[in-house]
């Protein structure tokens, strides 16, 4: 596979949910330790604007579980939550602020968790790292003749939340 069919660090390192609305069709490649690799189609994204967003983990500044957010554009930032599932990000932005994308579903996995799971994604393995061949993920852009519709609505599950956050179309998904 050749380097520019992976997106670059530089795609990353701009506006947070342009970037989460350009990763919606965009193709999630996980290669195993075996060399096989899966490509799976990105069908929904949500971003999470830093320590001003009230729903973002970097809300309340850097702390052990956010300082892989103030790393540089394309890093991983995979956490545990409920204690079992593991959550697949990528920070955006610039190094030292902790934006990131998390991916949703991708084809036939819908919801964060199972596409953790079924792509062996998690906090041991792959936090801290950056997307390429070395993580065995990275990101491969939309075909040419992309033409779906993407929907943006709310952020799913941050109840918790200020208002003004819970009702900022944060979320991209295909229709």
């Amino acid at each position: 596979m050749s380097e520019t069919q992976k997106l670059t660090d530089n795609f990353f390192a701009r506006d947070t949910k342009q970037v989460a609305k350009d990763l919606a069709g965009c193709k999630l490649v996980r290669q195993f330790a075996d060399e096989k690799t899966k490509r799976l189609q990105i069908t929904e994204t949500e971003a999470y604007l830093g320590e001003k967003d009230d729903a973002c983990h970097a809300r309340v500044g850097k702390t052990k579980r956010t300082e892989v957010m103030y790393q540089k554009p394309a890093t991983l930032y995979v956490y545990l939550i409920y204690g079992m599932y593991d959550m697949l990000n990528i920070v955006t932005s610039q190094e030292g602020v902790p934006e990131a994308i998390l991916i949703r579903a991708v084809e036939n996995r819908d919801g964060p968790g199972i596409l953790t799971r079924d792509l062996d994604i998690t906090k041991d393995k792959h936090n801290g790292k950056l997307l390429g061949q070395q993580a065995g993920i990275w990101i491969e852009p939309r075909p040419d003749n992309f033409t779906e519709e993407i929907t943006s609505t709310p952020r799913i599950g941050i109840n918790y939340a200020d208002k003004k956050w819970r009702d900022k179309k944060l979320r991209f998904y295909l229709e």
